[in-house]
């Protein structure tokens, strides 16, 4: 299960938090833990470098992408091979939708299209699909396959 899903500016405010299945006594630990996780590996970091790790038998993997950086959470079926899978799959999305590596002002300003494609992308903890072309089309509210 796809456990959290965060989007944090370089200051470490989060601009987009999905939890699935996170005890909300929990949640502010696993906000720290990758804040304080992201502030010390990102300052090298290339873009669109996957870093993983392991924390309380649960899988973390995180990006860097313009001026965001995306952590993904997961266990069980969404071992680091899946979340990576997922990663992409929302890196993709969102240089889609910003048309480049986003950087925070343009991230905010279409805002409301990256969570679309989130939505399209996973629901409820599970991945729904990682077909680029399916999420652009989903995204213009467009069908899924032409008649």
């Amino acid at each position: 299960m796809l456990l959290a899903l965060l989007i944090t500016n370089p200051a470490g405010n989060i601009l987009i938090e999905r939890f699935n299945g996170v005890p909300s006594e929990e949640r502010s630990h696993w906000r720290s833990f990758l804040l304080k996780l992201g502030a010390e590996n990102s300052k090298a970091a290339k873009s669109e470098e996957l870093f993983v790790a392991h924390h309380k038998s649960v899988f973390v993997v995180y990006t860097l992408l313009g001026d965001v950086t995306i952590f993904t959470l997961g266990k069980d079926d969404y071992d680091e091979l899946g979340l990576s899978e997922i990663i992409r799959t929302v890196t993709a999305s969102i240089k889609d939708v910003c048309e480049k590596p986003p950087s925070e002002r343009r991230f905010l300003d279409k805002y409301g299209r990256i969570c679309l494609s989130l939505d399209e992308i996973f629901w409820k903890g599970l991945m729904e699909t990682n077909d680029r072309d399916r999420v652009k089309r989903l995204v213009k509210l467009k069908p899924p396959t032409e008649l």
